[in-house]
């Protein structure tokens, strides 16, 4: 695995898993001239060391590699990983930094403004008091209980268990490989739920909240149930298909 180059190790894998490079492209939306050449070493069209070393993890990740390994690889291969820039080539020591003069504050204004405030508190105080009291002379203090006879059971109109409203917004997706497909599942705030070929034969179940997006770069090669239903007419042979599945509807009574 170490002799062999990475582009070498890419273009493999990738026919291994039975994909194309269009099919690729679609997975990891990285124009297909630069997967060709990705796969003959030419790094060249990736736009330098950062973006290429970001589409060699894509591109692994998709055609069922280990992303972390293969850049690691590619790192030694290359030269190393990228050294940070150091903070002293980019700020200089010796510049000189002119900051304005800071002036006192104005105390005499601020007493000012603080008196101020303190005579028109008082006198509120005073013009308010009277008027309060003849306010609140005949307000009568409100339990915060209800009145309940004595005796008398207090019930409480049950509340939905959370695992019951949990259940209604849940979708289960299965998928059944009849050749070996890439599939690529995700729930519905983009996390990674799988992502790699399902092999020839082999059934998969996922579970998620609110809605599951699957791509599949072979519609024909595989069947897919959600929520217990066949989806009919996914695709043929070949089609790359990107689909989103939400919960159950509820019956209608």
């Amino acid at each position: 695995m170490q002799e062999q180059s990475i582009g070498a190790m890419l273009a493999a894998a990738r026919q291994s898993a039975g994909l194309t490079v269009a099919q690729v492209s679609a997975a990891t939306r990285i124009r297909e001239a630069i997967i060709h050449c990705m796969e003959q070493d030419d790094y060249g069209q990736c736009g330098g060391d950062f973006y290429a070393r970001g589409h060699v993890r894509a591109v692994a990740e998709a055609v069922g590699l280990d992303p972390e390994a293969t850049v690691h690889l590619y790192d030694q291969q290359h030269g190393g990983v990228p050294r940070p820039v150091a903070a002293s080539a980019v700020f200089q020591a010796d510049r000189k930094i002119h900051l304005p003069e800071r002036r006192g504050p104005n105390w005499t204004m601020a007493l000012g403004v603080a008196l101020a405030i303190v005579v028109v508190f008082g006198m509120m105080r005073v013009l308010g008091g009277a008027s309060d009291q003849v306010r609140t002379g005949d307000v009568r203090v409100a339990s915060a209980r209800p009145s309940v006879p004595p005796n008398t059971p207090i019930t409480e109109s049950p509340k939905p268990s959370p695992s019951k409203m949990d259940a209604k917004n849940m979708v289960t997706v299965r998928i059944k490989a009849k050749r070996s497909s890439y599939v690529n599942v995700h729930d519905a705030e983009g996390h990674k739920l799988f992502a790699g070929t399902l092999k020839a034969g082999k059934t998969s179940t996922w579970r998620a909240a609110e809605k599951v997006n699957v791509l599949l770069a072979d519609a024909g090669a595989v069947t897919l149930h959600v929520n217990g239903k066949k989806v009919k007419r996914l695709g043929g042979r070949g089609d790359v298909v990107r689909r989103s599945f939400g919960p159950p509807k509820p019956q209608s009574r």
